[in-house]
């Protein structure tokens, strides 16, 4: 959880600068690397509307677009909760969901995916990841939908802190962040500071 931070690993040829925290530069250049039009990918503070996702995923080959909203709920086991605030490190976060998306596009017949998850504080009724798909049938647009929130919650760099009634907070862990180790390459600070071959 974020009281420790890690670095995920990718290969020399994957690294991207940082480009000063500006998540919406981060997210286009994310984008931008392979020329791949098929991807809209966002973190950041500024979350994209549904429709904004629905129209991009919108394909004249695909009869079929599947969407997952998830949104902040007002309790949890008997407790008020007033928002969720999240934090991730925006730059591999977007690697990440853009690998999470190039294995459902191998996976599944899918045209077309907008996946985008707000940074920041999210209050109750609000949106805090859209994921939408297209494919030219249903079965691969609804379980395509399925595989991008489960990897999503598996493998992205993004913590959750849910924040209760009387201002009493605790961070959250996915059940899938558990799952998802065998997909993440990981180093603690120090590993990542090491030269290769140690």
């Amino acid at each position: 959880l974020p009281s420790v931070w890690f670095s995920l690993q990718f290969d020399e040829s994957e690294t991207m600068a940082s480009g000063g925290g500006d998540e919406t530069t981060a997210s286009e250049r994310i984008d931008g690397e392979t020329g791949d039009d098929r991807f809209f990918i966002k973190v950041s503070e500024n979350l994209p509307s549904l429709e904004e996702c629905n129209s991009f995923a919108s394909d004249p080959s695909c009869g079929a677009i599947s969407s997952f909203v998830g949104v902040t709920r007002d309790n949890f086991h008997g407790k008020a909760v007033t928002k969720l605030s999240y934090e991730g490190y925006v730059p591999m976060a977007g690697k990440e969901l853009k690998k999470v998306c190039l294995e459902a596009c191998k996976t599944y017949d899918l045209r077309k995916i907008a996946a985008v998850h707000v940074l920041g504080d999210c209050p109750v009724g609000q949106p805090s990841v859209i994921l939408v798909c297209s494919s030219p049938h249903r079965r691969d647009a609804l379980e395509g939908c399925a595989f991008l929130i489960d990897e999503l919650k598996a493998r992205v760099p993004i913590w959750k802190r849910e924040v209760y009634k009387g201002s009493d907070a605790v961070w959250k862990e996915n059940v899938e962040w558990k799952d998802g180790k065998a997909k993440r390459v990981m180093k603690s600070p120090e590993e990542a500071s090491e030269p290769p071959g140690k």
